[in-house]
């Protein structure tokens, strides 16, 4: 209980201090006239402004508060590493040992776990949220266990009381790390790219591994390359990227002895392959409406280099032009099939049938040039199924189908096979069906006819486009390291001249060239994944039938099996959410493939050697202290406000007393007959004394 005097004037305050400077008037007058009474008018005079004033005697009933002190834990990941988590859990439990002995004190202890994505370690904000959970003016010190790597020091608290920090980590601790200070996000196939790598050294490195280091390098999770580096210098990584799409560079170096963790030993980089020009060969036979129509699919992508060729003169005919009169040039073949034939990633074929002007010996150049890992695409017309078709050459042995003679000039609608419905180059062309065309008896695509089928026997490869007849219509195969399409029309020109309708050709045509290019979109057995955060889409392409089921290998070796769904004709996918950072291998019958989630190296572990010096600047202005646990977990005293709260040993947090008012009580000092007696008193002695004299 505690008390204290408050006045509550029974008249205005202004009117109370007039009545009290009007009083001191009179006294004062009273003094210069030589009154022998004038004090005892003035104590007369201030009862009567005292009893105005009403002076009362305020007593509170108070209950005091419990102190708080906050503990924050570091349990992100760089605090999981060597003794580290036995530390924190030791230093903790001394902490609460310590704050339950002591009366009146509260401990209110923060678990701090790992930030989404790659954030680091939110410490502050862990205090911040803590703080604003409790009364300020109860707070009388917070802990931090930790290694002293904040991310967030910007975001640091206003604090009332001591910060102290208690360091997890040996003296003898060392680590080393691996950083990728450059890499680029896209590169050009065939064209050499350099990276930036370093290898860092951290804490007490012991002699026998300083200096230089083992470093490997593996692509796409392959078999790796090992090199001998020097240590704490930039090393510039030359490199071609093997294929199209996602590449993904994996570098490892091999943990030490003694080194902390290897968690930071490694840095996985994304880079996606891209094509800086195609160059493709189209050679046409005679003349025809489509000619105009691979032409201008061609030239319309601005990444296509196109050399086209068309035969409009053959050897044999004889007109008796001079030669030297001719406005074309003559057919470079040799250049274009021995010399430099291996410079283009496509040719076409289009109605082109042997005449003379590409021997044997250059034909069987263009077999073995698809064999190597080129792409033949033939357009066949009706000379085709002839006695000078294409397929009567070296040309045979790469082709997934054989004419049979036959040329059908019926009306068809092309159709989409089985297969088809689930091979990328094909799979979904339904949906480009021209607006308002009607579908043609009621089932199949809404796409306009074509009225010319080279009758084709299937000898290899998928068909998936089919005729008249369900014939072969567009056969896709694969020849060696290359690939081979087979069209048995002409006619495909129809479809963009919108006839009946029209159709999805410049889709069709685009998506073949694409496939034949080895475009990783397009290809028909495919694993892929995607990532936005830590969450990885993966996705199975595959022309056969049967439930699917990834296997996925996470960075600690642990493996997941997760069934796919089939969301559309040979296409299945399914999500997963990556528990970690890192590389994750998937597999999927023959398939593979791998997929980094998070940063190239956690930020987490870019410094792992306990330090207070990231702490410092906040700790120092509340008088706290950075204490090592390697020396014991140090004892606990109450400091007063404004005093150094820490030391060899020991740490302090500040008594706060605060507390809650239960009641109130307010009373007159005197009541005011009292005063109005106690000023008569002194009036009437006044009186007497000057009266007597």
């Amino acid at each position: 209980m505690t008390g204290s005097i408050v006045f509550d004037p029974l008249l205005p305050l202004l009117l109370v201090g007039g009545l009290a400077v009007l009083a001191a008037l009179f006294v004062g007058a009273a003094l210069w006239r030589g009154l022998t009474g004038w004090w005892l008018r003035g104590l007369a005079a201030l009862a009567l402004v005292a009893a105005l004033a009403n002076p009362s005697l305020q007593t509170e009933d108070r209950a005091p508060l419990t102190d708080i002190v906050i503990a924050v834990v570091d349990e992100s990941a760089s605090q999981r590493i060597a003794g580290r988590p036995d530390q924190s859990a030791a230093a903790l439990a001394s902490v609460e040992r310590q704050i339950a002995a002591m009366e009146n004190t509260e401990l209110r202890v923060v678990r701090l776990g790992d930030a989404q994505g790659d954030e680091g370690t939110l410490l502050m904000a862990a205090l911040a949220e803590a703080m604003a959970e409790e009364p300020r003016a109860r707070l009388a010190g917070a802990i931090l266990i930790t290694d002293g790597q904040a991310h967030d020091i910007e975001a640091a608290p206003d604090l009332p009381a001591p910060l102290q920090v208690l360091l997890t980590g040996e003296p003898e601790d060392w680590d080393r790390r691996l950083m990728v200070r450059n890499a680029p996000a896209f590169a050009i196939l065939d064209e050499e790219v350099t990276l930036t790598l370093r290898i860092e050294d951290q804490g007490r490195v012991p002699a026998s591994v300083a200096g230089r280091s083992e470093i490997e390098i593996a692509v796409d999770g392959g078999e790796p390359q090992v090199f001998t580096v020097p240590v704490g210098e930039d090393l510039e990584l030359p490199l071609t990227l093997p294929h199209g799409g996602m590449n993904v560079v994996q570098f490892t170096v091999p943990e030490a002895e003694g080194e902390l963790t290897d968690r930071n030993n490694s840095a996985v980089v994304q880079i996606n392959g891209v094509r800086d020009r195609l160059r493709v060969l189209l050679v046409s036979g005679e003349p025809h409406p489509g000619e105009r129509t691979w032409r201008n699919l061609l030239k319309s992508d601005s990444s296509v280099d196109l050399v086209h060729f068309t035969i409009l003169r053959p050897p044999e005919k004889q007109d008796g032009v001079p030669v030297n009169e001719l406005s074309l040039i003559a057919f470079p073949t040799r250049e274009l099939f021995l010399d430099k034939i291996d410079e283009f990633d496509l040719i076409i074929f289009d109605r082109y049938k042997r005449r003379g002007i590409l021997p044997a010996i250059y034909l069987d150049n263009v077999r073995q040039y698809v064999e190597a890992g080129g792409a033949v695409l033939v357009a066949a017309g009706p000379d085709f199924a002839g006695a000078a078709s294409i397929y009567r050459s070296p040309l045979a042995g790469i082709m997934p189908a054989a004419p049979t003679g036959r040329v059908i000039e019926e009306g068809f609608r092309p159709a989409t096979t089985e297969i088809g419905t689930r091979h990328p180059v094909t799979a979904g062309l339904e949906d480009f069906a021209a607006p308002g065309a009607e579908e043609a008896d009621g089932d199949g695509p809404a796409w306009g006819r074509w009225f010319r089928l080279i009758e084709l026997e299937e000898t290899g490869g998928d068909t998936v486009l089919s005729g008249t007849g369900e014939r072969p219509l567009l056969v896709l195969s694969r020849a060696g390291e290359g690939r081979v399409a087979l069209m048995g029309s002409d006619q495909a020109w129809l479809w963009g001249r919108g006839y009946e309708g029209g159709g999805p050709q410049l889709e069709l045509l685009r998506r073949l060239a694409h496939w034949m290019m080895k475009e990783p979109e397009l290809e028909e057995e495919a694993l892929t994944a995607t990532a936005e955060g830590q969450t990885m889409t993966i996705t199975r392409r595959t022309l056969g039938e049967g439930a699917r089921d990834v296997e996925i290998t996470g960075p600690d070796g642990a493996v997941t099996v997760l069934p796919m769904d089939e969301v559309a004709p040979g296409r299945f996918e399914t999500v997963f959410e990556g528990p970690e950072i890192g590389l994750y291998r998937l597999a999927e019958g023959e398939q593979e493939a791998v997929i980094a989630l998070g940063p190239a190296a956690p930020r987490e572990f870019e410094q792992t050697i306990a330090s207070g010096d990231v702490l410092d600047p906040v700790v120092d202005p509340t008088n706290g202290g950075i204490l090592a646990l390697s020396d014991g977990a140090p004892d606990i005293r109450r400091v007063r406000e404004g005093r150094p709260a820490a030391g060899r040993g020991w740490i302090g947090i500040t008594p706060r007393e605060a507390y809650v008012t239960a009641d109130v009580r307010i009373a007159p000092i005197l009541p005011a007959w009292a005063f109005l007696l106690i000023a008569s008193l002194f009036i009437v002695g006044a009186w007497l004394r000057e009266g007597r004299r």
